[in-house]
């Protein structure tokens, strides 16, 4: 019975746990991850759930799967382990580590990245997402190496790919005030609703005079809730994938996850626990 139920016939040679391990890595890739998304996504838009009106975009660090001690000069004149086994000690005091000169072993598409000043340079990737203010539901994902200009240039991405109505706005951080990106936004004709910089701002008056750009900047701030769902339920914290490819299949597929929770709550479902 289970035979005629998979699709095998009576002597085809049943499934082990080598094809279950295969199938995974084959099925763990961005296009996959994304068609699966975006039919996730049309159950929200079905339910007449998403407005094409108001955005809010923001990107956050991914951990990579990968040591800092395995963060070497890529022309190999980094010091040697001091002794053996899978987890050497190894000093590099005082040895300056840019993304320019060195590059993990363990992962060679982590970027050696911090957010803010504050913050401890660590191995990762970014991702980004775009979310829809109404009720806080990601539209669309994408993810990039970790870099300055990572955020905007993602964000351009998703917002032409989706944002296709006139006049819609998109609201985001002071790390989007930048005239570059301020002035793309108005050439799509998308308002950038920007959390405005102390000086050299790009935003001016055109936007913030109007009643709902201090609504959006706050609204922006759900995203950080998503975020918050991925790493701590998700699994996005650190990642337990190497390279570009297969962290953005694991980042759209947990968006996707993180979309059928908050549907069921939307659609009024209750969720068992036992």
């Amino acid at each position: 019975m289970y035979r005629w139920f998979v699709g095998l016939t009576l002597d085809a040679e049943v499934w082990d746990h080598a094809t279950f391990s295969a199938n995974r890595d084959r099925l763990l890739n961005e296009r996959i991850s994304r068609l699966f998304f975006e039919r996730v996504v049309l159950l929200a838009e079905w339910q007449d759930l998403l407005s094409d009106e108001h955005f809010s975009v923001d990107g956050t660090l991914i951990q990579a799967w990968a040591s800092m001690k395995r963060f070497v000069r890529k022309d190999g004149s980094s010091p040697r382990p001091e002794d053996g086994g899978r987890n050497p000690s190894v000093d590099f005091k005082g040895e300056k580590r840019s993304n320019a000169t060195h590059a993990s072993t363990t992962d060679p598409e982590a970027r050696l990245y911090k957010k803010s000043e504050g913050d401890k340079a660590q191995l990762c990737f970014m991702g980004h997402a775009l979310m829809e203010n109404r009720t806080g539901l990601v539209v669309d994902v994408e993810v990039t190496h970790a870099t300055g200009t990572a955020e905007r240039d993602a964000a351009k991405i998703m917002i032409s790919r989706t944002v296709t109505k006139p006049g819609a706005t998109v609201g985001a951080d002071k790390a989007y005030d930048v005239p570059e990106f301020v002035h793309a936004l108005r050439e799509q004709r998308v308002t950038p609703h920007v959390a405005r910089k102390e000086k050299g701002s790009a935003i001016d008056g055109r936007t913030t005079r109007h009643p709902g750009y201090r609504a959006r900047l706050k609204r922006r701030k759900r995203v950080e809730e998503l975020f918050g769902w991925s790493k701590t339920v998700g699994g996005l914290r650190q990642t337990r994938f190497r390279g570009l490819k297969k962290v953005a299949a694991q980042t759209v597929f947990t968006f996707a996850a993180y979309h059928l929770t908050r549907l069921g709550g939307l659609f009024g479902w209750r969720w068992s626990t036992a």
